[in-house]
């Protein structure tokens, strides 16, 4: 159980971390305006992304949060990376541009089930 814990709060660490990064950048990086418009967004999706994963990390976070609120939060995660990668294939950008958002989605993904098997540890 303890090996779990530490395992689940590493990658929820490193998610929250990722996403306020990514929040940062979206507000006050120019190049990420440009990235958005490359791949044909509007910009008012950048900022709103952008408070998205802000408030999805602090969702994630913080423990007292409900648990059904984490999962609005995990669900929107997976949406945005799955999409990330879509878009940059879509937009015909090399590779690399996709491995950021798949490094996200396999921490996000190990958070989401530690998460839950830590729950159900606490039910039994």
């Amino acid at each position: 159980m303890k090996i779990q814990k530490i395992v689940y709060w590493i990658s929820t660490g490193l998610l929250v971390l990722g996403m306020c990064a990514t929040f940062i950048n979206y507000f006050f990086n120019p190049a990420f305006k440009a990235i958005f418009a490359h791949l044909g967004f509007h910009d008012w999706f950048r900022v709103e992304l952008g408070v998205a994963k802000l408030l999805g990390a602090f969702a994630v976070a913080i423990p007292s949060i409900p648990a059904r609120m984490k999962e609005w939060a995990y669900f929107g995660f997976f949406i945005s990376f799955t999409s990330a990668v879509i878009a940059h294939y879509n937009a015909g950008d090399p590779v690399f541009n996709m491995v950021a958002p798949l490094i996200m989605l396999v921490i996000l993904l190990v958070s989401y089930v530690t998460y839950h098997r830590i729950a159900l540890a606490k039910t039994n």
